[in-house]
């Protein structure tokens, strides 16, 4: 097993705190599929967490890996990245930021401007919904994306 990052060790001493006071079980399928997404700085789909973990814990199951993802948001350890595409995708940066997602390859990038954390929320009045937290999503064409744009091919191709 590779050695962790700091940040990773951090995450993952914060999450066997958390869990010792909810009383919630540490297994090994938890810690490993957490260290899997903590360890990563893209926003994964369940079944990109499931291909990761299934290479350390190779008879894990898919509805295992479903199920401890949505235990880790429950408990706060990590976040769902809401309306990012078709799949469901899991964020292990849990402090308030907005996201830059790719319209061609759907990648997802985590975007900070703390001018957008302080937005006047709109009048809800009327609509007997309570906001809990917001965050904006910029749709685009990532630094990737725009590169192979600029191809001579690509270009040849767009005549």
């Amino acid at each position: 097993m590779p050695k962790r990052s700091p940040k990773v060790a951090e995450k993952l001493r914060a999450f066997e705190d958390c869990c010792r006071a909810a009383g919630f079980p540490l297994t090994v399928q938890r810690r490993v599929i957490l260290e899997t997404m903590v360890s990563r700085d893209d926003h994964p789909t369940a079944e990109q967490i499931y291909e990761a973990v299934q290479e350390r814990v190779p008879e894990i199951s898919r509805a295992t890996v479903y199920r401890v993802l949505e235990s880790l948001v429950q408990l706060g350890a990590i976040g769902r990245a809401h309306h990012l595409g078709t799949a469901i995708r899991f964020d292990s940066n849990t402090s308030h930021h907005h996201h830059m997602v790719c319209v061609r390859c759907n990648r997802v990038i985590d975007f900070e401007d703390t001018r957008l954390n302080d937005l006047p929320l709109p009048d809800r009045s009327g609509t007997g919904f309570r906001t809990t937290d917001y965050s904006i999503h910029f749709t685009g064409l990532c630094a990737e994306c725009q590169q192979a744009d600029d191809t001579p091919a690509s270009q040849e191709a767009a005549k």
